[in-house]
């Protein structure tokens, strides 16, 4: 028995904890029709249509029923039946029938099915070969709506999901971690310290930021904005609308078209909500004739881009319909290429250090290579492509970066490196991509004039700095688990005055924060002053739940220094005390804090 808890054995321990929970459903409740039930990359699920809705209540009874039928299960029996064997396995069952006439429909004269104690299912296979001794540590986690194959226009079932791990410990720890993701969650943060919002009347995937959270964004997009410009990009202001026949002219409307909203007649154009920013800072590169002696030229925008996202992968800020990237396209010289990239990425790891994110822990790098035997699906220039990965893996490796490769993961146009952020739970997303163009610049024959006075096309590196400002803010609530570093804090200081009587010294300590202008501080230090009729504890607790960075507290003795040398009482959110001190003093160190990004 091999229980070594490799990727795939994880995957077949799951794959059948899955089969598990549906004899255990079947049991319970046998009128409920199953659907399918695979192993995911954290656990696995099954999708159900129940005559009654099932909440997560019914959890431990499920389980129960679990443990009681696995101990009978000694093995997963093999079998392949007919089409019409498999179907009488499953009367009535809608999904299974579809599945198995599709495989019926592909040439297949036997659907694969396997049975462990009094259970069959279908089934490509992929278990555990002891599932009484290896089926132990396993937990139901949630339960959602799910349409059949992922399609709106099907029936809306019932998805139960759960995790198996072969070791009681590895089970805990893995609990462990989502309750700390739970904890860290920004759709409950963003709800708990008004940071942002959504409205039905508004629509799906589509926030509204409060003054609090649009704080957030306009910090870090002036601070993205400053750092673009001083590296040499020319920040440029772009529509948000196009003609299709753009789209089109640069191939991705073929590519996301589906994901692209629908097109608007307007006189004699048929225009379209952008995807993407690329085609636009074509055009203004083609505005004029390029010498050599310009590039690079570096276009960079904080664009709003509008994808159609299905309503079931909406997920708070981490995924919405409209989102605002801090984009570029870098055109350059094919030999200025190795030069371009790592200007690039040290931007990017300038931006990840400022935020507090460390290269190999909090993100990694990912090069996603193309496949020259797939032309269909990328753009047929195998020695382009030859140049391209081996110019970008070149610049990780001498970068020493952490990177590994990832075969026909890259853009149609291209290879690129897609920056790995890691959440709570260590899964890895795309936040952003530094991506090597040799396609485009050819579909709208970009040309500069080169020393010889002859047409030369460049290279164009597509990147987003810091991606999109939903998603890293999204990224950054729950990294910081909503105690955000004191420059991107909404409010920075909260002064609570004692009594009634402190008040007034309270206001004009206030006053002099708010007037704190500085390069550092081009707004003044944001401040708020608590003078509800409350007990001092309530404020201090209030102020430490609401994540703000210091509580400034006024009693009798700072009061008393209101006409002379100005004293304030400073406690952290964490509940450090850090004495009494000069407001002055206390105000350079503010302003520290928050040039220095600490």
């Amino acid at each position: 028995m091999n229980t070594t808890p490799t990727s795939q054995n994880l995957s077949h321990l799951r794959h059948s904890a899955a089969h598990l929970l549906a004899a255990a459903v079947m049991e319970l409740w046998p009128d409920t029709k199953r659907a399918i039930g695979p192993a995911t990359d954290d656990g696995f699920y099954y999708d159900f249509e129940f005559t009654q809705p099932k909440s997560s209540d019914d959890f431990e009874k499920i389980e129960q029923k679990m443990r009681e039928l696995v101990k009978s299960w000694k093995s997963f029996e093999h079998l392949e039946l007919s089409s019409d064997e498999a179907k009488e396995k499953h009367p009535g069952n809608p999904y299974k029938h579809e599945l198995i006439d599709e495989h019926s429909e592909m040439g297949n004269k036997k659907v694969t099915y396997y049975v462990s104690g009094s259970f069959g299912d279908l089934c490509k296979g992929g278990h555990v070969e002891h599932p009484d001794k290896e089926l132990k540590h396993f937990k139901l986690l949630s339960v959602a709506g799910a349409y059949w194959r992922g399609d709106e226009k099907n029936k809306m079932l019932s998805r139960i999901y759960g995790t198996a791990f072969f070791t009681k410990e590895e089970l805990e720890q893995y609990l462990n971690r989502l309750e700390e993701a739970k904890r860290r969650d920004h759709r409950k943060l963003g709800k708990d310290l008004d940071l942002f919002t959504f409205s039905d009347l508004v629509g799906k995937g589509l926030p509204l930021f409060t003054e609090k959270g649009a704080t957030i964004w306009r910090e870090l997009e002036r601070y993205v904005v400053d750092e673009e410009i001083r590296r040499g990009y020319k920040h440029v202001k772009t529509p948000n609308i196009a003609k299709t026949d753009l789209y089109k002219t640069s191939g991705h409307y073929p590519y996301y078209k589906d994901t692209m909203y629908p097109p608007m007649k307007v006189d004699e154009d048929e225009l379209i909500l952008r995807p993407m920013t690329c085609p636009h800072h074509f055009a203004l590169f083609m505005s004029r004739p390029r010498s050599y002696k310009e590039l690079p030229i570096r276009y960079a925008e904080m664009a709003n881009l509008f994808r159609y996202e299905k309503s079931g992968e909406l997920t708070g800020l981490i995924r919405v319909r409209q989102f605002t990237l801090a984009d570029s396209h870098n055109f350059i010289r094919k030999d200025q290429a190795s030069d371009e990239i790592n200007f690039v990425l040290d931007l990017i790891e300038d931006i990840t250090t400022a935020l507090k994110l460390t290269k190999g822990t909090d993100f990694t790098y990912r090069l996603s290579l193309g496949d020259r035997n797939d032309t269909k699906k990328y753009y047929d220039a195998p020695e382009e492509w030859e140049f391209a990965e081996n110019c970008l893996r070149d610049v990780l490796k001498k970068r020493n970066a952490p990177f590994y490769e990832a075969p026909a993961e890259a853009a149609f146009y291209g290879p690129k490196i897609d920056v790995q952020m890691k959440n709570v739970l260590g899964k890895e997303d795309t936040a952003f991509t530094v991506q090597y163009d040799f396609c485009l610049p050819e579909r709208f024959k970009l040309t500069y004039i080169n020393e010889k006075g002859e047409d030369e096309q460049p290279v164009v590196i597509h990147r987003s700095s810091v991606g999109a400002l939903e998603r890293v803010i999204g990224f950054l609530i729950e990294h910081y688990a909503g105690s955000l570093p004191v420059w991107l804090s909404p409010v920075q200081v909260m002064i609570v005055p004692i009594a009634e009587r402190h008040i007034d010294y309270a206001k004009k300590i206030a006053e002099t924060m708010k007037s704190t202008i500085s390069v550092a501080t081009p707004t003044g230090i944001r401040v708020e002053l608590d003078d509800r009729n409350e007990r001092m504890q309530a404020k201090i607790r209030q102020a430490t739940l609401q994540k703000i960075p210091f509580i400034v507290i006024i009693g009798d003795a700072e009061a008393e220094t209101a006409n002379a040398d100005q004293q304030v009482a400073i406690r952290t959110r964490e509940g450090k005390d850090l004495g009494t001190m000069n407001v002055q003093q206390f105000i350079a160190q503010l302003k520290n804090d928050i040039e220095k990004k600490i």
